[in-house]
C-alpha cells in the first residue's frame, strides 16, 4: 500500500515521538460491521505514522456513557451495553495527555470512530472540549462516521447528518488540523484516508 502523501506536513514537534489516540463508540448501535470498518481505518493510520516517527505509542479509549482506556483486544472485541456520551472519551483523552504525553515531547494524533449517535445535549460539550482543550494540543484529529450503505446517498451534503456530525462541522470550520469523513463500506476506507491526509493542516493554534 502506497501511503506517501507529499502535501501532508503537520509541522511536527522536533522529536521522533508520536502518540495515536484511538477513540471508539462501543454502545449497542455499533455492531461488528461498524467496528470492523473502524479497525481498518485505525490500522491504516497506525501504518502511516510508523513510517513518519521512530517511536509510536497507541492509546485505546472506548466508550458508551462512560469512557475507559483499554488494551487492544478489549477495544476491538469486547462487547458492552449502555447509552452514548461521546464527550467522556474526549475527557479521558485530555486526562491521559495531561498525565503522560506533554506536547513538548510528543506529537499527538487522534482518530475517532462513531456511528454518530450521542446523548441529545452532549454534542455541545464535545465542541467545547475540542475547541478549548484538545485541538490546540493535537497535530491532527480525524473523525470518521460509520454509516449504513443504504443511507450513504442521503448524506451527500457535509452539512446533513447526525447531531454529532453537525456539531463536529463547527469544529471542522475552525481548526485546519481537524478533518471528518463518512465511511459506508470497506472500499471507502483507503480513498477517505487519502482525502484526510492529502490535506495540509496548519500549525496548532497557540493558547
Amino acid at each position: 500500500v502506497d501511503i506517501r502523501f507529499n502535501r501532508f506536513d503537520p509541522q511536527p514537534v522536533p522529536n521522533a515521538n508520536a502518540v495515536m489516540f484511538c477513540l471508539m463508540d462501543v454502545s449497542g448501535s455499533m455492531g461488528e460491521r461498524e467496528k470492523d470498518l473502524a479497525k481498518r481505518f485505525f490500522v491504516l493510520l497506525h501504518l502511516f505514522l510508523t513510517r513518519r516517527y521512530d517511536r509510536i505509542e497507541v492509546v485505546f479509549i472506548r466508550h458508551t456513557h462512560q469512557a475507559k482506556e483499554v488494551d487492544e483486544q478489549t477495544f476491538f472485541y469486547h462487547t458492552e451495553s449502555g447509552g452514548t456520551v461521546v464527550s467522556t472519551a474526549l475527557e479521558e483523552m485530555h486526562r491521559i495527555i495531561e498525565e503522560r504525553y506533554p506536547v513538548a515531547e510528543w506529537n499527538i494524533y487522534a482518530a475517532q470512530a462513531s456511528d454518530g449517535d450521542n446523548f441529545a445535549t452532549d454534542s455541545e460539550r464535545c465542541i467545547e472540549l475540542l475547541d478549548r482543550k484538545l485541538m490546540r494540543l493535537c497535530q491532527y484529529f480525524a473523525y470518521v462516521e460509520i454509516i449504513d450503505e443504504r443511507e450513504s446517498h442521503i448524506f451527500g451534503s457535509t452539512e446533513n447528518g447526525t447531531s454529532l456530525w453537525r456539531a463536529y462541522n463547527a469544529v471542522d470550520g475552525k481548526w485546519p488540523n481537524f478533518q471528518m469523513r463518512r465511511i459506508a463500506a470497506p472500499a471507502d476506507i483507503y480513498p477517505v484516508f487519502r482525502e484526510l491526509f492529502a490535506r495540509q493542516p496548519a500549525l496548532r493554534k497557540s493558547a
